[in-house]
Parts: C-alpha cells; sequence; structure tokens
C-alpha cells in the first residue's frame, strides 16, 4: 500500500515538473538565446565525435524552435498590436545605439555653454558610420553625491528642461532617436511626488524624448507604457535585461547580453517577434567580433558603448569598419529583417560559415558571418534552381554568375574574409535604387580588405589640469594652519563601483603612463599653508558681495540661498551647491588656490599612513551624524567635530562635505577628484556614489558643466604656497 501511494506521489512530482518545463521541446531557450543543433557543434573524439549536418537535421531544428515559438504565444496570450504602432515603428530599424554619458565632451562644450550634437554625431560617422538612436545618460554614478533623484538630473543638465528639449530636437534633425534611463533602485533620493511611470511619462513628454531604457530590469511593466500613451507622448521601452516573454509585447527593444559559441545562437526574443530591436551590449569586451557577428546573423545590432561611466572603450579600427558596413547593409535592408519568415542558420556549403535567410515577397536576403580565423573563397551556398532569378552579392556590391552542380542545383560562390561578413540577395527583377545605391557604397568600402585595418586596442591617455602657484602670504593667516615640507608616500585608490584594475580605471598621474584604480608614488611635498576649515557660506558671501560673481551657467548655483544670501544659522556651514569653477573664482579673489590631491592627504594624514585624521580608528563622534533620508538637512559648521583634527590641527576633512581637489581631462571625459566623503548617505541601493571616508581613497565625479557638477554635499577648501 505504501509502495502504491509513493509510487503515485513520484508520478504526480515528475508531471508537475513537466509541466513547469513549460513545452515540449529539445532546444528550449537558454536565457536569452536559443540553442542550436547538436551537429553543428564539433567534438572532439573523446565527445563521440561528430559528423556533418544533414538537411532533415536542420528541419528538424527549425521545426523545434517553430512549434516552441506557436505554442509559447498561446500560452502567453501574446498580442502584438504594439509593434503596429506608428509612433514606435522607428525601433524596428533602429540597429546601431551607443549609451552616451553627458560628460563626454563630444557631446558638450562647457566653455562655449552650448551642447555640440554635430560634433558628437560626426565622429561617430567619421569614425564607424553613424548611429540610429542615442541613450543619453545622465544619472549614476554621479547620482547619490546629494538627493537630485534621477529626474532631479536631467533638469540639472546644461540650460535645464529648455535646454534638453533643443538637444534632442538637434539629435532629431540628424534623424537620431533619443532614450534615456530609468533606475528603479532610486529610492534612496528626493520622492518625485507621484508615481514613477507618471513621473517618466510626463517628464519624456517635456523634453521630447523617444524612449526609456531599464537598467537592472528584466522587463519594464506594462504600467510605464500605459502612462506614456495617456500622456499622449508613447514612448519606446528597452529593459536592461531579457524580459518575461509575455512583456515582449510592450517591450519592443532589448539589450543582448549573450553567450558567444562558436555557432552564433537565435535571439529568442528577434524569433519570438522578428519586429523587435535588440541592441547587443558587451560593454568591457575589446574585441567586438562576435557582438558584430552575432548581431548580424540576427538582423538585430549594437550598443556601441564606449564611455562606460568616464573609463574609455574605444572600438578599434577593424570593429569601427565592420560596424560602418554591416550598419550600412542593415539600415539599407531594413524591411527584410522583420520578414516572420525568418529562417536561421539555413545550409551553408563550408564549415563555420552560418547564414540567416530573410524572404520578403518575391525576394529573399542572406546575411552570413564566417566564424572562422581564415578566408574562405569559393563555393559558398547551393540553392534550388529558379528561372530568371538574379543574385548580388550585397557585401562586395557585384552581381554574381550562379553555376550549376552535377545534381542540377545553382551554386553560388564568392569570398569572405576571416572572421567576416557576407550578403547575399535573390530577385527576379531589377535591383531597386536603395540596393543600387547600397551596392555602390559597399563596392566602395569593402575594396581595402578587413584585414587591413587594425586590430589593436589602445588605452586613451588623460592629463591632470594644471593648477598654478600662488604668493606666499605676507604674515600668518590666522584662518590657515601651515604645512611642514616633507617626503611624503602618496597612496591612494579610487573607489568608483565600475571596473577592477584594469588599465584605463580611474585617473592617470603625470608620473603614470597610464590610467589604473591604485597609485603609489613617493614625493617631496613643499611647505604650504592651508585653510583650518572648509570654505563657509559667510566667506563665500564676501566674495560675491565683494565681485558681484554670478556664474554664466547658474543652473543650481547656492541653490540653498535665498534672496542672496544663506539660510539663518548657516554662517559656519561649508557652502555647497559650488562648482570647480566656482571654488577657482573664489580661491583666485582670495590670493590662494584649490589644493593638489597629495596637498590635501599630506595635510590630513601626515607621514604614518593613518587611515583617518584622528587615526586608525573610527571615531563616530569626530564626523556628523549620517543623514539617510531622502532630503538633505544640511552639512554640520565646520567646527562642530574636533575631535576630527589632522596631525597638523586642520579640521573637517572627513565626513561632512566632499571637497574639490584635481581635475583630470581625457578627449572624452572631465573628472573631478573629491576628497573626505560627506554626511548624506542615501539608503536602499549598492549603486548610489560611494564614500571616501579612509584617507587612501579619492572619489571621482565626472564633469559636465557648473550646472550638474555642482552639489549639496560637496564643498572646498584653499591653500597657499609658503615659499
Amino acid at each position: 500500500m505504501f509502495s502504491t501511494i509513493r509510487l503515485i506521489a513520484i508520478t504526480i512530482l515528475v508531471v508537475l515538473c513537466s509541466m513547469s518545463l513549460a513545452q515540449d521541446s529539445r532546444y528550449r531557450p537558454e536565457r536569452q538565446q536559443i540553442p542550436t543543433p547538436g551537429c553543428l557543434v564539433m567534438k572532439g573524439a573523446w565527445e563521440g565525435g561528430g559528423t556533418a549536418c544533414q538537411k532533415n537535421e536542420h528541419d528538424t531544428w527549425l521545426d523545434d524552435i517553430r512549434h516552441w515559438r506557436t505554442e509559447r504565444k498561446i500560452r502567453i496570450g501574446y498580442n502584438g498590436s504594439r509593434y503596429d504602432m506608428p509612433e514606435l515603428k522607428w525601433t524596428q530599424s533602429s540597429f546601431f545605439q551607443p549609451q552616451m554619458m553627458v560628460e563626454d565632451r563630444y557631446f558638450y562644450d562647457p566653455i562655449a555653454h552650448r551642447y555640440t550634437v554635430d560634433r558628437y554625431l560626426d565622429d561617430l560617422e567619421k569614425r564607424y558610420g553613424g548611429i540610429d538612436a542615442v541613450l543619453i545618460w545622465p544619472t549614476y554614478p554621479n547620482m547619490g553625491i546629494d538627493n537630485r533623484n534621477q529626474h532631479d538630473l536631467i533638469r540639472s543638465m546644461p540650460g535645464g528642461v529648455a535646454g534638453v528639449r533643443q538637444m534632442i530636437a538637434d539629435f532629431h534633425k540628424r534623424g537620431v532617436r533619443v532614450l534615456f534611463p530609468m533606475m528603479m533602485w532610486d529610492q534612496g533620493t528626493r520622492d518625485p511626488g507621484m508615481p514613477w511611470p507618471d513621473a517618466i511619462a510626463s517628464l519624456m513628454k517635456e523634453v521630447g524624448a523617444d524612449g526609456i531604457n531599464g537598467d537592472t530590469q528584466d522587463g519594464v511593466p506594462l504600467a510605464f507604457s500605459l502612462a506614456s500613451d495617456k500622456v499622449v507622448h508613447t514612448l519606446a521601452f528597452e529593459p536592461e535585461g531579457g524580459p518575461s516573454d509575455e512583456a515582449l509585447a510592450w517591450n519592443v527593444m532589448t539589450w543582448g547580453q549573450y553567450s558567444y559559441p562558436f555557432v552564433p545562437m537565435v535571439d529568442k526574443y528577434k524569433w519570438m517577434e522578428t519586429r523587435h530591436m535588440v541592441n547587443i551590449s558587451d560593454r568591457w569586451k575589446r574585441d567586438k567580433t562576435d557582438n558584430l557577428q552575432f548581431a548580424f546573423f540576427n538582423g538585430v545590432g549594437w550598443e556601441s558603448w564606449e564611455n562606460i561611466w568616464g573609463i574609455w572603450n574605444e572600438v578599434t579600427p577593424r570593429d569601427a569598419e565592420a560596424t560602418r558596413r554591416i550598419a550600412t547593409i542593415e539600415r539599407a535592408v531594413a524591411p527584410f529583417l522583420i520578414s516572420p519568415d525568418w529562417e536561421p542558420l539555413a545550409p551553408m556549403l563550408r564549415y563555420g560559415v552560418y547564414s540567416s535567410r530573410w524572404p520578403m515577397g518575391q525576394q529573399t536576403l542572406w546575411t552570413i558571418v564566417n566564424r572562422n580565423e581564415y578566408d574562405i573563397d569559393g563555393p559558398q551556398i547551393e540553392l534550388a534552381p529558379q528561372d530568371g532569378m538574379r543574385y548580388f552579392d550585397l557585401y562586395h556590391g557585384v552581381e554574381l554568375k550562379p553555376t550549376k552542380n552535377p545534381k542540377g542545383s545553382t551554386v553560388l560562390s564568392f569570398s569572405m574574409e576571416a572572421h567576416g561578413y557576407g550578403a547575399l540577395l535573390a530577385t527576379s527583377s531589377a535591383p531597386e535604387n536603395n540596393i543600387e545605391n547600397l551596392m555602390a557604397k559597399m563596392k566602395e568600402l569593402t575594396a581595402k580588405p578587413l584585414a587591413s585595418y587594425s586590430h589593436e586596442w589602445k588605452v586613451l591617455p588623460q592629463k591632470i589640469v594644471a593648477i598654478a602657484p600662488t604668493k606666499p602670504p605676507s604674515g600668518s593667516p590666522g584662518d590657515m594652519i601651515k604645512i611642514p615640507e616633507s617626503d611624503f608616500d602618496f597612496r591612494v585608490e579610487g573607489i568608483e563601483i565600475e571596473g577592477f584594475d584594469d588599465i584605463g580605471v580611474d585617473v592617470q598621474y603625470p608620473w603614470e603612463d597610464t590610467p589604473r584604480r591604485f597609485h603609489d608614488h613617493p614625493m617631496y611635498i613643499k611647505s604650504f599653508w592651508m585653510d583650518k576649515y572648509p570654505v563657509t557660506n559667510a566667506q563665500f558671501k564676501k566674495f560675491v558681495d565683494a565681485t558681484h560673481y554670478h556664474p554664466q551657467d547658474d543652473l543650481n548655483f547656492l541653490r540653498d540661498w535665498k534672496d542672496s544670501n544663506y539660510p539663518s544659522g548657516w554662517d559656519k556651514k561649508p557652502v555647497t551647491w559650488v562648482s570647480l569653477e566656482d571654488a577657482r573664482a573664489y580661491a583666485a579673489w582670495s590670493g590662494k588656490r584649490l589644493p593638489h590631491e597629495w596637498e590635501w592627504q599630506y595635510a590630513a594624514q601626515g607621514t604614518d599612513g593613518r587611515l583617518y585624521p584622528w587615526g586608525n580608528d573610527w571615531k563616530a563622534d569626530a564626523v556628523p551624524v549620517p543623514d539617510k533620508g531622502r532630503t538633505m538637512r544640511g552639512p554640520d559648521p565646520v567646527d562642530a567635530h574636533l575631535q576630527g583634527a589632522s596631525p597638523f590641527g586642520v579640521m573637517d576633512l572627513v565626513g561632512n562635505v566632499w571637497q574639490w581637489t584635481e581635475e583630470f581631462q581625457d578627449e572624452h571625459t572631465r573628472g573631478g577628484i573629491l576628497r573626505g566623503g560627506s554626511y548624506y548617505q542615501p539608503q536602499g541601493s549598492i549603486w548610489y556614489f560611494p564614500q571616501a571616508y579612509k584617507l587612501g581613497e579619492h572619489g571621482k565625479l565626472l564633469m559636465t558643466s557648473p550646472s550638474m557638477d555642482r552639489s549639496g554635499g560637496l564643498s572646498f577648501r584653499c591653500v597657499q604656497d609658503a615659499e
């Protein structure tokens, strides 16, 4: 009896497990990709060896994944009507999209105080053939240095909302769509005061944006699409991770985060809905061959992401040229690439050459990749004979002369470079104008082989912005402390979240040949005077009153002040909402300068390598009580924590307000080095701007314009040369 009950229980369990697998398929998707036929995978003798695929094996695989697709759509009640909306048709040919940091120096000129959209787009056009959309990123990794939420940071962009709206219009003039990110993890900064879907939809309508990228999201909920429809400004939503199959109906775009075996795998979402656009994202990879080949095979695009949170990972000349070529082809044949009759892994004649077949009416397109490390020339594909059919090698821009093999099949021969590309068009009519234009362009481009372009990756060098010396003070300033000359072991590391010890991360000091995270340099420091405290509101007001200083970019300038005065009782609090430019103006007026980072650290640390100004153990009473709320209460007075004195008696170095020191620049990004950390600690996410309370750590604020760089958690102090 017990055995019978046990057997029944096991049977029920097996049935339930089978149901949980959802479908009867040998090739169920693995995350975002559908496995290929096993016969395509080369195996060693110890694994049983491998044999060439037979046609019935391909057909069996194709029938299987078609069956999976049909059943899956039934199971999720799929409705693809959103892809029919005219407002979203642009997504179906939006192949190339960079994630662009607002700090990119090709995008905004802080000297001229203007966006330079044409300069940014011209650079991409020159280097790799241009883009179809851009994901503009104004938030992470700076978000959390104060309580501005992600929407506030968009409003803090140069020119405010009006400036952003005009900037987007400039992109639209060049035919480029604009997306912004959405961070659902941003629950520790200012409460937007309305439901998230409504807040995002209203702001995107106000600036005229086209879409939203869902940062860290496995699908953007339907509520966001409905909210955008409600305000009559339909947005395209593009989650970072793969959405649920059901969410495919309203997430019309996705990032592709793939595995890259030798045989290209099929994108699950593109297979379920061929009108769905995928932008493959593989930001840290320095060789983009896999990304580009998988994109071309699947008829999708690429997230051409070079500025990774201020860390520059430029595509190599070969990858750039490959991008130009496949972008040129994909844009010209975009209607084929949404064909519901797409046949991936259509049979080819040569090992390591893989294609997708895209029928459209009486014409057929093939997108082809050579995964081999060697060139392949000669017969490539065998087709059933068709009277009057003409064949064009779109990649090389020439018409092909078919031959017949002994079986009577049509054979097409052409060449493919190692790790190269091919594209064929079969048509019974003369090529249309767009195809003729494509062939002329591709014939010109492919006259020079990809192999002739360098595939060497190079790091982008950085330079430190010089700080001019000052005249020594005439006496002994009462508000400054003299720091004696000394040999000093300057040891510091960047605490940015992204990157490990990769070359290119953090900054490059003058004695280093590349940017890197960890820095250790013995040096001699001349004697100098340092402000005992950070500059206070009262001191900064004297400067403003004496000079009538008012910056040209005044958005967020002295944001806590009202009617040209600071709040009552804030005279001894450090001045905040001042940019690096504002701080430099004050320093010049006072006959001082901003400190070099090593000067700041030496004044805080002395020569014994201590962790904190007061010693090696953390003292909670030496710093302000952290503010972990969603509104910033303001910093403590600069003289409130006497226990925090450094070995030289310098005060308020850690835990109250960040303090400006150096500025670093490379061709694409500016970064300000911040020291000391602040009292403000937004909660709820690991992605907020990290604190650097230890004296061997520094923060790096990516810089765009004074309007964005100013912060409620950031101040400064000055130094003066002693000799």
